[in-house]
């Protein structure tokens, strides 16, 4: 039987074919670049540090200080600066009767994070444990808000002698289902990533920016206050990795985290808005009170995930309080006189 071939036209696809496109993209791709790059530069110039620097570990951190007495650290959340508590009014409620320390953490603001180390918690938590043993401060109260907490949860389970109370305000504490995490995560990939940091990721993130800050306070408005943090300090390529980096490390970090909750034994304050859209105070802050024996619960009603905000008051009351409170190592001391 013979079988018969049947030739096919082909279709040459010329690399001209391809060129105009791809000159196009490469311009856009320019442009952008050049844009962004101008728009970082101007924001840093326009915002240089309004605090001091120190050299911990390798790596230089950025850091801002008031007031004295007991020290209140401040660790923010993804994505934004240490200037955020500023704006709230939180440092300078909290500086009228502590010796309050914000930390850039590292990647944001003016603090570096270096690419050979992974960022977690637990990392960050290290680091800022042995700035504050450099400066010496002695059992601090450690107020985390969002990420912060889990930076400030992981300080308290690695270092417990270190950490006189926790004051956790809107965290994200035990693992759920979160779609915003992966879609976060590109520019934090290598290579790829760092071509949309520097390209297009700033215009994206500038463009939804008001839909973003939106939900945050949803479903209260927007403070005039908050609008007076630098938008585009926020979005410059290396603040952006830092923020995808840890939008894909949020969900494994307080899977880690939620088994050792059992270990904390100092007094713990956990805050959050009872209308929170991005860390749901039910499967949040209510799971870890009720796994907590010594904590409090505060919920804010009718506010979203930037309580300190509303109850920048309340939240340094709630400080007072854990400030009254006997330090575990004083309660055993007592104890043992007993």
């Amino acid at each position: 039987m013979a079988y018969q071939i049947t030739q096919y036209p082909t279709k040459t696809i010329r690399l001209g074919q391809w060129g105009p496109p791809a000159l196009l993209a490469a311009a856009g791709l320019a442009a952008s670049f050049l844009y962004v790059r101008s728009k970082a530069q101007e924001a840093e110039a326009d915002n240089p540090p309004k605090g001091q620097f120190i050299d911990v570990d390798g790596v230089r951190l950025h850091y801002l200080e008031k007031g004295s007495g007991q020290v209140v650290v401040m660790l923010h959340g993804n994505g934004i600066l240490a200037n955020d508590f500023d704006t709230s009014g939180l440092l300078d409620e909290a500086a009228g009767k502590y010796r309050v320390i914000a930390f850039d953490r590292p990647g944001y603001g003016y603090s570096e994070r270096p690419r050979t180390t992974l960022w977690t918690p637990a990392a960050q938590a290290k680091l800022i444990h042995n700035a504050l043993q450099q400066m010496g401060v002695e059992q601090p109260i450690v107020l985390g808000h969002s990420w912060g907490t889990l930076v400030a949860l992981s300080m308290a389970l690695d270092f417990p002698d270190d950490v006189r109370s926790l004051v956790l305000l809107s965290g994200y504490y035990y693992p759920s289902l979160r779609l915003d995490a992966p879609m976060s995560a590109p520019p934090a990939i290598p290579i790829v990533g760092d071509l949309l940091r520097f390209t297009v990721a700033p215009l994206i993130g500038r463009m939804i920016w008001p839909a973003l800050v939106k939900r945050i306070f949803s479903p209260v408005a927007v403070p005039d206050s908050f609008r007076e943090l630098p938008v585009w300090m926020m979005l410059r390529p290396s603040q952006l990795r830092a923020s995808a980096a840890e939008s894909a490390l949020m969900v494994p970090s307080a899977l880690v985290l939620s088994r050792r909750y059992a270990e904390l034994k100092m007094p713990v304050m956990i805050v959050a808005g009872n209308e929170d859209k991005i860390a749901s105070a039910g499967h949040n802050a209510g799971r870890l009170h009720d796994a907590l024996p010594q904590s409090s619960l505060r919920l804010a009603p009718g506010q979203g995930h930037m309580v300190h905000y509303a109850d920048a008051d309340d939240i340094v009351c709630g400080i007072d309080a854990m400030q009254a409170l006997p330090t575990p190592s004083m309660k055993e001391h007592v104890l043992s006189r007993v």
